[in-house]
């Protein structure tokens, strides 16, 4: 698969929490995230590699619901699907996986603030 960044806009983190924790995400406040298997679904317009390699960062200044998430010690990337810009847009990625009864979404508004699509959530936990 070519990996330049202009061919890609869309991803979905596969996210492992290995212990049950509760964190505070910004303005969501504090929230419990169970131990399981997470997927959060984003897009970049531009600099795509560049916001991988941030959310692979444990060392950054929060800044998104994912980047509180994503700092914690028990949380960790586990796999990394990228898609092309006119493939799959975040939130038809979420409508996918939940309509497959792959996944659920897990808290109201999370990575979903700005979303102009009324997606609940752009974070799921694997059933």
């Amino acid at each position: 698969m070519n990996d330049k960044s202009d061919d890609f806009s869309t991803y979905c983190l596969h996210i492992q929490i290995t212990k049950d924790i509760t964190i505070e995400v910004g303005k969501l406040g504090q929230i419990k995230f169970p131990k399981g298997i997470y997927l959060y679904c984003g897009s970049a317009k531009r600099n795509f590699n560049k916001r991988i390699e941030r959310h692979q960062s444990k060392i950054k200044k929060n800044h998104w619901h994912i980047d509180y998430l994503l700092s914690n010690k028990f949380v960790k990337i586990i796999e990394i699907d990228k898609f092309k810009q006119d493939d799959e847009t975040e939130c038809s990625l979420v409508d996918k996986f939940i309509r497959n009864d792959i996944a659920h979404s897990f808290y109201k508004g999370f990575g979903s603030s700005d979303c102009k699509n009324g997606c609940h959530s752009h974070l799921l936990k694997l059933l």
